[in-house]
């Protein structure tokens, strides 16, 4: 797989990263053995196609998703060091003791610095590469986040650090305060959800050489599905002319139209960084494909026309 700079940091990284939320299963679904024995086995199967950025939070599936990710590590060491491991906190869950207590994000320093040292005994690793936070906090104390990410620094902890869905007056006002440039910006990006190209997120991200990493690249796979788009979705001429321009592009292309979907970001010279998520290891090793894909000028246009559903303006 081809390779690329995340951010402005010394961490080279494969052009795609693996996403581990579905590892583990289905949030709140038990994690049996047979299921983690098929995410060790598509772990594997992303390690052995080149993938070498693996994303994680420690809300995926309540933290198992480290946990496996970490039982891999530890049956084959040398994966370690080609590795560059992602993961987020702040996201926290309603209380089960008290029900009082809500659905929540949480920037704290306590609330960052115990969330990392948690994730790090799960992945049974000593330092995490890439630190975000998962989702801005409305209550964030930019000092308080600072001295979070220091601390985590200097005890040699975590590599670098990031942001995401951080909209981009809260990457610029965060950026203020830290003595590290924020080096990712995680966003949700696909060609049904084009509002970073319009909202200054893209924009922001290459005039300051943050690496977009780009969640759901597939809609959650709708872009790939060969489902029928029902008559009823109020989008449906929209996502069919979309699809049809996928499947023409990718008959021309001998490809997939998943991977010409995936070929659209990567395209972008943001540098945009897909987060694929697959625990099929087919797919996941056909996904690589999209890698050797460069669209044309023209072709990047026709599916974002077809995307927006209108000619451009």
């Amino acid at each position: 797989m081809h390779t690329t700079r995340i951010g402005n940091s010394q961490l080279i990284s494969s052009r795609m990263a693996y996403g581990c939320w579905r590892i583990a299963g289905w949030e709140g679904a038990e994690c049996t053995a047979e299921r983690e024995l098929h995410g060790r086995q598509a772990v594997i199967a992303a390690f052995e196609s080149g993938f070498t950025l693996f994303d994680h939070a420690d809300i995926y599936s309540d933290g198992m998703g480290e946990t496996i990710f970490g039982k891999v590590l530890k049956e084959i060491p040398e994966f370690r060091g080609r590795a560059i491991i992602s993961s987020k906190c702040g996201i926290r869950r309603a209380g089960k003791a008290d029900s009082h207590i809500p659905y929540r994000y949480d920037s704290s320093y306590d609330h960052i610095v115990h969330s990392c040292e948690a994730s790090l005994a799960r992945l049974g690793v000593d330092v995490i590469d890439i630190y975000q936070l998962h989702r801005p906090d409305y209550l964030t104390n930019p000092e308080e986040v600072a001295r979070a990410f220091t601390t985590l620094r200097q005890a040699g902890k975590v590599r670098e650090f990031g942001l995401s869905n951080a909209r981009p007056s809260f990457v610029a006002m965060l950026q203020k305060f830290l003595p590290m440039k924020l080096v990712v910006n995680q966003i949700e990006i696909n060609l049904l959800h084009l509002d970073p190209f319009t909202d200054g997120s893209i924009d922001q991200c290459q005039a300051e050489q943050i690496t977009p990493m780009a969640w759901s690249p597939l809609a959650g796979g709708r872009l790939a599905s060969n489902n029928a788009i029902e008559l009823s979705d109020p989008h449906h001429t929209r996502r069919q002319k979309l699809r049809d321009t996928l499947d023409h592009i990718a008959r021309e292309r001998e490809s997939t139209r998943a991977n010409i979907a995936l070929a659209f970001l990567l395209r972008h010279p943001a540098g945009i960084l897909p987060i694929v998520g697959s625990t099929n290891q087919t797919t996941i090793r056909e996904l690589v494909k999209a890698c050797d894909l460069k669209l044309s000028h023209e072709d990047w246009y026709r599916l974002l026309e077809a995307a927006c559903g209108h000619r451009l303006p």
